[in-house]
C-alpha cells in the first residue's frame, strides 16, 4: 500500500509525475494525477498533425494542476461547467486513482471522453473528477482532444480526424501507462457523453480502435459522420471566410482563436433563432466531428456497428427523456397556435410518419407545440439513435437504460442532466443550477452504481436489449413505475 505521508510519485513511458492525495470521507483517500501530456503542443509544424508521443522530462514533473485546453477563451453559460485552461500543451489526461503506484493493484479503467458537439468542453469539469470511482476500486482517465476545425476540419495535405488521432493517442498512452496508476490495461472501458458519446461509437465501430478498450458507455451519443463532400465545401468556406488558401500554411497562419471564431460562420444555421439551428441540425447533422474518410473512420459509426465490429465488446447506451426540449422553452407565443402536424413538417420537411410519431406521442401533445416539437428535436436526434445502434448490435451484448427525473429547476430531464448522477458528485459546482438544491442521492447511486458494475464486471446489471429488443432500465422514473420495461423507446420508433 503506497503511503499517504508524501504525495505520490509515478513512473510513466515519458517520466515521473508527481499527483496529490485528496480526502474523501467515505474512503480515505484517492489521488489525482492533471495535466499529463500524452503528446506533445499541436502548434507550429504539429498544429494540424497527427499527435506525436511527448519526449522524456527530466526530473518529477508537478501533475497537481489541470493541463491547458483546447477550449479556449469563455464558454459563457454552459449546462455543465467546464472551464478553459490557456497554454499551448492541450493534448493531456487525467488520472484519478485510489491505489498509484501499484502496478499489481490491477484495477479496471475508465477512460472518459467530454461532449461539446465536437467544438468545445473540457476535461477539467469538476462534474469528471473520479473521486467516486476510485471509491469503488475504478481508476478514472478524462482525455482532451483538438476541438471543431483544429480537430475535424478537412485539410488538403494534413491528416483527417486530428481529433480521433487524439483519442487513440490517449488511449495508446492508457495501454503503456495505467498499471503504473494502480489500473489494468487489460480491462478498459470507454465512456463520454453527447459528443463524448458520440466518439465512443465512432470508436466502437472502428477496427484500428479494438485494441485499446474492451467496454463502452455512450451517454446521449451525438455521432457526426460527417460526408466528405460536405467537409471540404467547410473547409472552403472557412478558408474565404479567413482570407487564406485552403492549406496546411494558410489556415496555419490564423490564430486558433479567430479559427474558432469563423468555424462557427461557415457552419452558421440559414435562419436564425433555435427552430433555424434545430432546422439545420436536423438536415446536416453535425457540422464538426468524425469525417467519414474511409480510411481511419471506414464508414459512418452505425453502419460500422451493423458490420459488426466491436461486437464483443458490451455496450450500454442511453438517454435523457428530453435531451434539447429546453430550447423551445422561450419560443414565440406564437408557436402554440400552429398545429403541432405543421410545426413538424415545418421543422423538417420529407419526414415520412409523422402523424404515427404524435398518435404515439399524445402525452407530449398536451403540454403545447413548442414542447412537442423540443421532444421531436430530441427523438430525431438523440433518442432515436438509441433503437439504432440497440438494434444493429444484433447478438452482441447491449444494455438500454433511459434517464426519466426531470430537473425541479429546468422542468425537463434535459440534456447533460443525468452526468452528475451517473459520476456521482451531486455535491459539485454547479450541480445545483441543473439539478435544484436537493438532487436524489439514491439515484445517483443507481446510475453510478450501474456505471461501476459495468467497468468492474461487464455487466451494468439489468436485463439486455440483446435477449428481448425494447428492454429498457428507467433511472428516476415515477416510483410507482417499473425500473425495467419492455419498449422504453417505443415512441421514437416511427421515426427510424
Amino acid at each position: 500500500m503506497t503511503s499517504r505521508s508524501e504525495p505520490p510519485v509515478v513512473r510513466t513511458s515519458s517520466g515521473e509525475v508527481r499527483g496529490r492525495w485528496r480526502p474523501d470521507a467515505s474512503a480515505g483517500s484517492s489521488a489525482a494525477f492533471l495535466g499529463i501530456p500524452f503528446a506533445q503542443a499541436p502548434v507550429g509544424d504539429l498544429r494540424f498533425a497527427a499527435p506525436v508521443p511527448p519526449p522524456p522530462w527530466p526530473g518529477v514533473r508537478d501533475a497537481g494542476a489541470f493541463g491547458a485546453t483546447p477550449q479556449r477563451g469563455d464558454a459563457g453559460i454552459t449546462l455543465i461547467p467546464e472551464p478553459s485552461v490557456p497554454g499551448e500543451s492541450t493534448l493531456n489526461v487525467n488520472v484519478f486513482t485510489p491505489r498509484p503506484g501499484e502496478a499489481d493493484a490491477a484495477l479496471p479503467v475508465l477512460v472518459y471522453i467530454h461532449g461539446g458537439g465536437f467544438v468545445s468542453g473540457s476535461p477539467a469539469s469538476p462534474w469528471y473528477d473520479g473521486a467516486a470511482f476510485a471509491r469503488d476500486g475504478v481508476v478514472t482517465v478524462t482525455v482532451s482532444y483538438r476541438l471543431g476545425f483544429e480537430g475535424f476540419g478537412y485539410i488538403p495535405g494534413a491528416p483527417a480526424n486530428r481529433g480521433v488521432r487524439d483519442w487513440l493517442a490517449a488511449l495508446e498512452w492508457v495501454q503503456r501507462n495505467i498499471a503504473a496508476f494502480g489500473g489494468d490495461p487489460g480491462c478498459v472501458t470507454i465512456a463520454g457523453q453527447s459528443a463524448g458519446g458520440g466518439a465512443v461509437l465512432t470508436l466502437l465501430g472502428m477496427p484500428a480502435a479494438q485494441h485499446l478498450f474492451h467496454r463502452a458507455w455512450a451517454l446521449s451519443a451525438a455521432p457526426a459522420d460527417v460526408a466528405p463532400d460536405r467537409a471540404r465545401a467547410l473547409s472552403a468556406r472557412l478558408a474565404e471566410l479567413a482570407g487564406v488558401e485552403a492549406t496546411p500554411e494558410g489556415f496555419g497562419s490564423v490564430s486558433d482563436e479567430a479559427l474558432a471564431a469563423l468555424q462557427q460562420k461557415a457552419s452558421a444555421a440559414a435562419s436564425p433563432g433555435p427552430l433555424g439551428a434545430a432546422r439545420t441540425l436536423l438536415s446536416r447533422g453535425l457540422s464538426w466531428g468524425p469525417m467519414v474518410d474511409g480510411e481511419l473512420v471506414v464508414r459512418p459509426a452505425v453502419e460500422q456497428i451493423a458490420a459488426g465490429v466491436g461486437a464483443d465488446k458490451p455496450l450500454v447506451l442511453g438517454s435523457t427523456d428530453d435531451e434539447f426540449t429546453m430550447v423551445l422553452d422561450d419560443a414565440p407565443r406564437a408557436i402554440r397556435f400552429i398545429p403541432p402536424v405543421l410545426a413538424l413538417r415545418r421543422l423538417s420537411p420529407g419526414r415520412p410518419r409523422l402523424r404515427e410519431y404524435l398518435a404515439v406521442n399524445v402525452d407530449r401533445r398536451r403540454e403545447g407545440t413548442a414542447a412537442v416539437l423540443g421532444r421531436y428535436i430530441s427523438d430525431a436526434v438523440f433518442r432515436s439513435l438509441v433503437v439504432r445502434v440497440a438494434d444493429a448490435r444484433g447478438t452482441a451484448p447491449t444494455w438500454v437504460y433511459r434517464f426519466s427525473w426531470p430537473s425541479p429547476v429546468r422542468r425537463w430531464a434535459l440534456h447533460c442532466l443525468d452526468v452528475p448522477f451517473w459520476f456521482d458528485c451531486l455535491d459539485a459546482d454547479g450541480v445545483t443550477a441543473i439539478a435544484g438544491d436537493e438532487p436524489p442521492p439514491s439515484l445517483a447511486a443507481a446510475l453510478h452504481g450501474g456505471a461501476v458494475a459495468l467497468v468492474r464486471h461487464g455487466d451494468p446489471g439489468w436485463p439486455t436489449w440483446t435477449t428481448r429488443p425494447g428492454t429498457t432500465r428507467v433511472f428516476g422514473g415515477p416510483a410507482s413505475a417499473p425500473e425495467v420495461i419492455e419498449d422504453g423507446y417505443a415512441s421514437v420508433r416511427a421515426l427510424i
